[in-house]
């Protein structure tokens, strides 16, 4: 029992660092012979997002895909492409997300205007609600109501 209870966490332990071994690490960057193309790369590197990390730029990236993408804008540097041409080449393939400023137009208007249109919105609430509640005005005491005042009052100053 102990022999397959061993084996069984063998096993475990085998399956839970199989992910781990399944990506190679990244072949480390070629930087450019020109400064001035590799600059070039690097401040294009912090414009495009990682399609795996999600919140990270290539530049930060430990991913394989970071990397690939690393060398796919300095083989297209080299290739005499401008920043717009590359940009547009990312766009087509991985679609507006692989930019970390997507471009306007009718599809990503929500992008860049849904935040102000939601705290405006909340604004309006907030005054409307600040009004209805500041006009509204109290209505008058009954009878019965000033009685039970006029008791508690009198009770407070006894005491």
């Amino acid at each position: 029992m102990k022999r397959a209870a061993a084996l069984f966490a063998a096993v475990l332990l085998a399956g839970a660092a199989a992910p781990a071994l399944a990506e190679p690490p990244p072949a480390p960057d070629r930087p450019l012979a020109d400064p001035a193309d590799e600059a070039r790369a690097r401040a294009l590197f912090g414009d495009i997002r990682c399609v795996v990390c999600q919140h990270e730029s290539i530049a930060d990236s430990p991913a394989g895909i970071a990397a690939d993408l690393r060398g796919l804008v300095r083989e297209q540097i080299a290739a005499g492409k401008t920043d717009d041409e590359i940009k547009a080449d990312l766009l087509r393939r991985y679609g507006d997300y692989v930019l970390f400023q997507p471009p306007l137009r009718i599809g990503t208007w929500l992008l860049w205007f849904g935040p102000f249109a939601l705290a405006a919105g909340a604004g309006v609430v907030l005054v409307l609600r600040a009004r209805r509640r500041s006009a509204g005005e109290a209505a008058p005491l009954t009878p019965e109501e000033e009685r039970a005042l006029a008791a508690l009052t009198a009770d407070d100053e006894n005491a």
